[in-house]
């Protein structure tokens, strides 16, 4: 028995609208939105009286795809410190292949997208940098400079 494909990485934000901006404009594109609410959904996370709202984002080649949720109810809860270093425990970050970098976090910046450190250089290949967007998600951005040896 073998898993078929990943579906999506799913995202709790606080600011749905500001969360979909953010990831149109790095290039995803708004696949659909859904309210959940119910028994099923109850069940399925093991809460009482849930009510969400989902915006399905996905990568313009159709194979990545991130599920951004906001909470209604019950309320979103904090895990830790609010903005956690990138070495926090179970804390993942998302990574995209950008084609230039740096416009890339000009144009995140104008969404409130933070640098954790710098754009930093790996050998004659990649360009690569972690920053912070929406509800503290880290995005990582890599663009490809040359070919490895």
């Amino acid at each position: 028995m073998t898993i078929e494909r990943m579906d999506n990485v799913g995202i709790v934000v606080d600011d749905l609208e500001a969360a979909v901006a953010f990831f149109t404009e790095l290039g995803m594109e708004l696949e659909g939105e859904a309210q959940i609410e119910g028994t099923v959904a109850d069940r399925m996370l093991g809460l009482d009286g849930v009510r969400s709202a989902i915006a399905m984002m996905r990568t313009p080649d159709g194979h990545g795809k991130l599920e951004l949720t906001k909470f209604h109810a019950p309320a979103a809860v904090t895990a830790g410190p609010l903005n956690p270093p990138p070495n926090t425990l179970g804390l993942h970050r998302v990574m995209f292949a950008v084609d230039d970098i740096d416009d890339t976090i000009a144009r995140l910046r104008r969404h409130g997208a933070e640098l954790l450190g710098e754009v930093a250089q790996y050998e004659n290949v990649y360009r690569l940098c972690n920053l912070r967007g929406p509800s503290g998600i880290i995005v990582a951005l890599a663009e490809r400079i040359g070919r490895a040896h």
